[in-house]
């Protein structure tokens, strides 16, 4: 089971007004750079629900999906 972990992201907005994601913040306040971002599209979460832009990012070697549900950022988290 997952669930939407609603996360702070540091982006960048291009002149065009796009917005790319260049690192995401834990919890506990460290920050960890995204490496790549290789997918932009309008998408909904099927582990967690929610729907919004995602992002396919590469942060630290792993693939990652990175949503921005209208203002607010998430990925979605295997429940413990």
């Amino acid at each position: 089971m997952h669930h939407k972990q609603y996360i702070q992201v540091v982006a960048s907005f291009t002149k065009e007004g796009k917005i790319i994601p260049l690192s995401v913040v834990a919890d506990n306040g460290l920050s960890y750079p995204i490496d790549k971002v290789t997918q932009i599209i309008n998408a909904s979460s099927l582990k967690s629900g929610g729907a919004g832009i995602r992002y396919t990012c590469h942060i630290c070697g792993q693939m990652r999906y990175l949503f921005l549900e209208d203002t607010r950022w998430f990925i979605e988290k295997k429940e413990a």
